[in-house]
């Protein structure tokens, strides 16, 4: 392996995804993550340099906004998997 110019690296652009053997489902789930999270992380709210109790309200507030997409599909998520063996039941045991 070469070094090369150590006090001077230059900079390719960077490694390339892998192919896929299934395009079509790697692009649906980009796809589903560029639409439930479209905006980059604020860096500038996470700061390790402070304590993690010093975090304000403010703070929690926008990290939760910038989450809100992945909140939202939680809580369907949750409502799905107990609504519908609740529904099921009902069918099964409500026959009349």
């Amino acid at each position: 392996m070469e070094l090369g110019n150590i006090s001077k690296p230059t900079y390719g652009p960077g490694p390339e995804a892998p192919g896929s053997s299934t395009p079509g489902l790697v692009t649906m789930a980009h796809g589903f993550l560029r639409l439930v999270q479209p905006n980059a992380l604020p860096i500038e709210l996470i700061n390790f340099v402070q304590p993690q109790n010093m975090f304000s309200r403010e703070h929690i507030h926008e990290l939760l906004l910038y989450e809100l997409g992945f909140l939202v599909c939680v809580a369907i998520g949750v409502l799905f998997i107990i609504l519908v063996p609740l529904v099921g039941c009902c069918f099964c045991c409500c026959r009349c």
